[in-house]
């Protein structure tokens, strides 16, 4: 893999990742359509650049949480004000119950993800024709985009039903039953084509929650998830360096031998930059366009990108 591949590669998955159109299904159409193989140790490098933009970009929430943490463990006293007026840490019972319902999505997350994984390891050994899982792809897109536009729907009606703050119920932190959904949906959003941020998101906004704290809370549960993927695939990783299947130089441009790849140093540090310049700014967008109710834009991208899909199907 070359260094420009690699910042296509890092580009598209900072884009992706954050902005409700699923990552993964662009990666495995762009590789279909233009013959490439991500492998699975360039995935652990291009998420872990996201996950950094995400831990860089929501830095001061998760300082809160850590706080109300401590403080919670040490019975000490609330400061007078939160650090961040309108975050998940509103007051201190906010932040403890959005502590708890963070565990709480992130095994429901963990046991549908390792179950979907499972049947898609059973799938690959059987053959499955790589036209079903981007035909899977394409329907994913015209899942998500049904969960972008019911958001958006609910979201205004319950706008226009509240007519003003104060008959609009108070928020008091993530409840349980909103972390189940939320969780259940994270889980789905593993599946290929629907998109992880936009399921999380939707599912937040149909349990009740604001949609500017569910697009933070969306992103606050994916740092367990995307550090949890990342780690099991960087398991595998080192297993297989220590067992020699992979050899490093500058730019990775020798060829492989006797089943050992050549990993160039170079491309990684490209695509790892790309993928988090490109995925803070992408993350900064969608924020904004959450907080503007208009996640509906992007099922006006998906629908038209899944119908093409479904015409030229067989020249994937």
């Amino acid at each position: 893999m070359n260094v420009l591949q690699s910042i296509f590669l890092g580009a598209v998955q900072g884009v992706t990742e954050f902005l409700p159109i699923s990552s993964s299904g662009h990666l495995k159409i762009i590789e279909a359509l233009f013959n490439l193989s991500v492998p699975d140790w360039f995935d652990v490098f291009l998420h872990l650049a996201t996950l950094l933009a995400i831990v860089i970009y929501f830095w001061k929430q998760i300082v809160e949480f850590f706080q109300v943490l401590f403080r919670w463990i040490g019975k000490k006293p609330a400061p007078e004000k939160p650090l961040i007026a309108d975050g998940l840490c509103k007051t201190e019972e906010a932040g403890r119950k959005t502590i708890i319902a963070v565990l709480i999505t992130t095994v429901v997350t963990a046991v549908i993800g390792l179950g979907v994984e499972k049947i898609e390891d059973i799938l690959e050994e059987k053959g499955v024709p790589s036209k079903f899982v981007i035909l899977a792809i394409f329907t994913g897109f015209i899942i998500t985009s049904g969960l972008l536009i019911t958001c958006g729907i609910i979201s205004r009606l319950r706008e226009k039903n509240t007519d003003s703050e104060s008959k609009a119920k108070p928020y008091n932190g993530i409840t349980v039953p909103q972390a189940l959904f939320v969780g259940l949906f994270q889980g789905i959003g593993t599946l290929p084509g629907i998109s992880r941020s936009g399921s999380t998101i939707a599912s937040g906004v149909y349990s009740g929650v604001d949609r500017k704290l569910a697009g933070d809370y969306s992103f606050i549960v994916s740092i367990p998830a995307i550090l949890g993927a990342a780690l099991l695939k960087a398991v595998k990783f080192v297993k297989a360096v220590k067992d020699g299947c992979f050899t490093f130089s500058v730019m990775g441009n020798g060829a492989a031998q006797n089943g050992t790849e050549v990993i160039g140093i170079i491309p990684v540090i490209a695509g790892f930059v790309a993928s988090f310049a490109v995925g803070y700014l992408s993350l900064f967008l969608l924020m904004k366009i959450i907080k503007k109710g208009k996640l509906e834009w992007f099922a006006a991208y998906l629908i038209p990108v899944a119908i093409l899909g479904f015409i030229f199907i067989n020249h994937f």
